[in-house]
């Protein structure tokens, strides 16, 4: 048996040593294998830079128990004494400061190695974070063109609906549906919003509504993202009350599911129903009647973020989207509520479609 580099195991093992070999001056690389674990010198290092057990549990996000056993191991394992115990207090040997000097060194070698890893890869990717509704039905049909003309990133969507926290979070950029008050942050515009009526084209047979009290006979979907109560208000049914009854969608891409699949009416945001209602999956009905949302759609971004090229092309790609987008609205308020799936193919072999 051999090592790795072709020598017996009995000249490898140890520590780093010179030999002779056939007339040939080699260094064997020390084995690995006898280093002590790396939890171990982290804790040595944070304990000894610190000379307290308890700030280095809080600098590793560890407890006090979990830095003395690490340490009373690695003083075991090396069979030295790293540091001088006088009651709750601790200081470090004269061994113990010499030897943490040489593993402080090699672990912020370490460190380096890492992030020049870590930063070489980030550069090639970029992150954008945004709701899981608008990340599957307004993102995803579109996010190919972007992809197709920049095959030198890559693209990772995060569907969260949770804040980001630029300064914790590693997010490039962030589309969120809000009020538009981002302290410290660059915030732009994207799109605007508006809710309407929308239901599958032969929902109720295909007899559908053609004036909004017939909606009363009929079941409403219920979200609590889409509620009924301004739309109401828009449409001068100010006596309706919000619905009360049937199932509740906490998710607005269940709710556009739920009506494509003809279980109701449904409440819903024009970003997100614009793709199917292109495809003839969903019928909007009453064109003339929009509810007015009070959250719209910004492109948030931290400021040096925005220098960036990945960054700077994802916002002029995004914003032309969003043009293409209105268009395509315009086109299908001026063709009336229902756009059929042969229409919608055509528009798809020109490029028009999202």
């Amino acid at each position: 048996m051999t090592c790795s580099n072709g020598y017996n195991p009995r000249h490898c093992k140890g520590s780093s040593k010179t030999i002779i070999f056939h007339g040939y001056v080699r260094k064997i690389t020390m084995d690995l294998r006898t280093l002590p674990a790396l939890n171990a010198l982290k804790s040595f290092e944070a304990a000894a830079r610190h000379e307290s057990f308890s700030r280095a549990a809080d600098e590793l996000f560890v407890t006090h128990g979990a830095v003395s056993h690490q340490i009373r191991a690695l003083e075991a394992e090396l069979g030295v004494a790293l540091f001088a115990r006088d009651g709750k207090r601790v200081r470090v040997t004269d061994t113990g400061r010499r030897y943490a000097t040489q593993v402080r060194d090699a672990l912020n070698q370490l460190a380096r190695a890492t992030e020049e890893i870590r930063a070489g890869d980030r550069e090639r990717r970029l992150v954008v974070s945004m709701l899981s509704s608008f990340a599957a039905r307004w993102v995803t049909p579109r996010i190919g063109r972007f992809i197709e003309a920049h095959p030198q990133w890559d693209v990772e969507l995060q569907s969260t609906n949770s804040l980001i926290d630029f300064a914790r979070d590693d997010v490039d950029v962030a589309i969120r549906f809000g009020f538009g008050h981002y302290p410290g942050l660059h915030t732009e515009l994207l799109l605007d919003e508006i809710f309407f009526p929308a239901c599958a084209p032969d929902f109720n047979g295909g007899k559908l509504p053609e004036d909004p009290r017939e909606m009363t006979k009929l079941p409403l979907l219920r979200s609590d993202d889409e509620l009924w109560r301004p739309w109401f208000d828009a449409a001068g049914l100010q006596d309706l009350p919000e619905p009360k009854r049937g199932v509740l969608y906490q998710d607005s891409s269940n709710l556009l599911q739920a009506a494509m699949d003809g279980q109701g009416i449904a409440l819903v945001r024009r970003s997100l129903a614009m793709h199917e209602i292109t495809r003839g999956r969903l019928v909007r009905l009453f064109k003339d009647i929009d509810g007015p949302s009070p959250w719209r759609y910004y492109f948030i971004c931290q400021p040096q973020r925005l220098q960036t090229e990945r960054v700077t092309a994802f916002r002029n790609w995004v914003f032309d989207e969003v043009a293409r987008f209105r268009r395509l609205y315009e086109d299908a308020c001026e063709a009336g509520p229902v756009i059929t799936a042969a229409a919608a193919a055509m528009r798809a072999t020109t490029g028009e479609a999202p």
